[in-house]
């Protein structure tokens, strides 16, 4: 096989590319057919008998709050329950940016932060950290569909358990923070800046606050000295904060999965490399390049709420 791949890159190029895309669908093929299939057919079994399901969540903050809409519209038919597991390891291919250094995708802390925001859902009926309970529907399944994940992530999970919903209807719910009103609220990942845009002209504006991790917020106030920082108690304060802002900026970052879940009027810095998050509804905004990023927030610094 390595043989021919070799033979064909150097002599056939149409050959090559050819054999190639073959090798690609005889492995998703292969995923497809190896137990993922018969996975995927017991989630529909299970959704069609039961009346109360048990769904699991080992993953990064994000991915859990993007299977909250196919929990919440099964819970129109169904009791929910929601378990959360910690500490489950990072795959070496995946521990190239910065983690926590126990390199899982929660430790307990980031499950203990995520739990009260969780709790706070009224259609789900039970929320804790998964111990040994049986469970009904692994969301961590998402993760080994033989598809090209650049699919907006919350639709991973309507492929996985073939429930959809309507996306620009809210599925978070919270109430405003006591204290904190009306900032821009800014969350932004340092591992997907877009290398497109600066935020150097923000210094014009007033009532920034950066919500997160300090050294992410340490790099953005390089370019706006005058950008505060806020270290909330849990993400359920963070929510609050949220929305309860006059509006939400970030990039691929739990922040922007909160604001979308919450449908607060937002603005998204994408990322030009792996684009798999994409506004739906209710003054949702996204943005590649800088003239756009200054037009839209000056559009939402503007909008009356």
């Amino acid at each position: 096989m390595f043989l021919k791949r070799f033979f064909y890159k150097f002599t056939n190029t149409e050959k090559y590319i050819e054999y190639k895309k073959d090798l690609w669908i005889q492995e998703k093929r292969k995923i497809l057919k190896s137990g993922f299939e018969d996975k995927l057919r017991k989630i529909q079994e299970n959704i069609s008998n039961k009346k109360e399901l048990s769904f699991l969540h080992s993953g990064h903050l994000g991915d859990i709050i993007n299977s909250l809409p196919v929990i919440k519209e099964l819970s129109k038919t169904h009791k929910c329950n929601f378990y959360i597991k910690a500490n489950k390891p990072l795959p070496k291919k995946n521990i190239g940016y910065k983690h926590p250094k126990d390199m899982v995708y929660l430790n307990d802390r980031l499950v203990n932060m995520i739990l009260p925001l969780l709790k706070y859902q009224d259609y789900i009926s039970n929320v804790k950290k998964h111990q040994e309970e049986e469970i009904d529907i692994d969301l961590d399944l998402f993760q080994k569909i033989p598809m090209n994940f650049n699919l907006d992530e919350v639709r991973w999970y309507f492929q996985l358990t073939g429930v959809q919903t309507d996306l620009s209807i809210p599925y978070l719910t919270v109430n405003a923070h006591e204290k904190i009103k009306d900032k821009v609220v800014i969350m932004r990942s340092l591992r997907r800046k877009n290398i497109f845009i600066n935020y150097k002209f923000l210094k014009k504006y007033e009532n920034l606050l950066f919500l997160g991790v300090k050294d992410e917020y340490e790099d953005l106030k390089k370019e706006v000295p005058h950008l505060e920082f806020y270290d909330c108690e849990d993400f359920l304060e963070a929510a609050k904060i949220i929305k309860s802002s006059k509006f939400f900026l970030g990039n691929s970052s739990f922040g922007f999965t909160i604001a979308e879940g919450l449908k607060v009027p937002r603005l998204m810095e994408s990322f030009p490399d792996f684009p798999m998050i994409y506004p739906i509804g209710n003054h949702g905004y996204d943005f590649y390049f800088q003239d756009h990023l200054e037009k839209w927030f000056n559009f939402l610094y503007k909008l009356k709420n």
